[in-house]
């Protein structure tokens, strides 16, 4: 995994220092999401795979399944990209290129697992603080794990907060077998 995320890199750091500088940041990656779901279909995998396939032809076989989803710019940095055989890097490149831009825009997507449904106000409250510690907007998305026992789980990008009890009763095991 980490390979792809090297590859990428250049890749997503020049599309979004692209958008970035034509003010195009929300409009890339929507494109870039639009691509990067359609090059994981297996079919299409098949098809830009054929070796009889040329790069142009790759790269407009993609487009037009993409269709008008895709703008000129987007469709010339897929014809680069496959121009150098890095189609398959769209989902990492995209990926790379929503953190740029959340660090651009100092927003983070924290998800929040808890053992039970969270109020809003609780919710609201753990949103201000995260944004206080983490020095982000911070949009909240949580979802209920009933495995949890109590407590909750957070993760913010590479940032996980273990607060439950299912994992503090795993690092009590851990301790005391070793």
């Amino acid at each position: 995994m980490a390979e792809l995320s090297t590859l990428a890199r250049p890749y997503a750091k020049a599309a979004f220092e692209y958008a970035r500088d034509k003010q195009q940041l929300s409009q890339w990656a929507e494109q870039l999401a639009t691509a990067a779901a359609v090059i994981t279909d297996d079919g299409l995998k098949a098809a830009l795979n054929d070796p009889s396939m040329t790069a142009e032809e790759q790269a407009k076989t993609l487009s037009e399944v993409c269709g008008d989803a895709l703008g000129e710019p987007v469709r010339n940095y897929i014809a680069v990209l496959a121009s150098n055989k890095r189609l398959a890097l769209l989902p990492e490149i995209y990926a790379l290129f929503m953190t740029f831009k959340a660090n651009q825009e100092k927003t983070v997507d924290v998800e929040v697992v808890s053992a039970f449904d969270l109020a809003d106000s609780a919710r609201d409250k753990l949103a201000a603080v995260l944004g206080k510690k983490l020095e982000r907007q911070v949009e909240v998305r949580t979802s209920t794990d009933r495995n949890l026992l109590g407590g909750v789980l957070i993760r913010a990008g590479d940032l996980v907060i273990d607060g439950s009890i299912r994992g503090r009763l795993n690092k009590l095991a851990a301790a005391m077998n070793s």
